[in-house]
């Protein structure tokens, strides 16, 4: 199976960068994982609705650009399904039963996912209610994609 994780903006932070390529290096026994960066756009800090929703437009549009024509792609949205780790695990399962042989993890900006990404999404999952800076998102959703495949070699991995 290939995963892609399309995501908005750099990892700028050492230690985020450091925690990525350990779970890229846990990953390569299951997968073959790829980490794909599209620019973010500069936004000040006082933006009107209509503003924010031009800067997710064009970030939208340039990891539209990104997505392979078959990919399965999961959005990461606050408003999306909510699963545990077994059943992120279970779904995993499925999706390569189903041959679904890549996926495409989307993870917006830090104004979200345009509404064009997300219906172009074939799922959205929640990690939480809560938001999340986008570099943290990556190394969560690396650590929940590790762990689904060691619970589905029923390996152990700490608790």
């Amino acid at each position: 199976m290939k995963i892609t994780v399309l995501a908005v903006g750099k990892v700028k932070e050492k230690f985020f960068r450091d925690a990525l390529d350990e779970y890229r290096k846990r990953l390569s026994r299951y997968c073959r994982l790829e980490i794909v960066e599209v620019d973010d756009e500069q936004a000040p800090e006082r933006l009107s609705p209509a503003q924010e929703e031009q800067i997710r437009d064009r970030e939208g549009k340039a990891l539209l650009k990104r997505i392979p024509p078959k990919a399965w792609c999961i959005a990461l949205a606050i408003d999306g399904r909510k699963t545990d780790s077994p059943g992120f695990s279970r779904k995993l399962e499925s999706l390569a039963l189903a041959q679904k042989s890549h996926l495409v993890f989307l993870i917006g900006g830090s104004l979200g996912l345009s509404d064009e990404v997300q219906a172009r999404a074939d799922e959205r999952i929640s990690f939480s209610d809560m938001t999340f800076p986008h570099q943290l998102m990556r190394v969560i959703l690396l650590e929940q994609i590790y762990r689904a495949f060691k619970i589905s070699a029923n390996e152990p991995y700490h608790k």
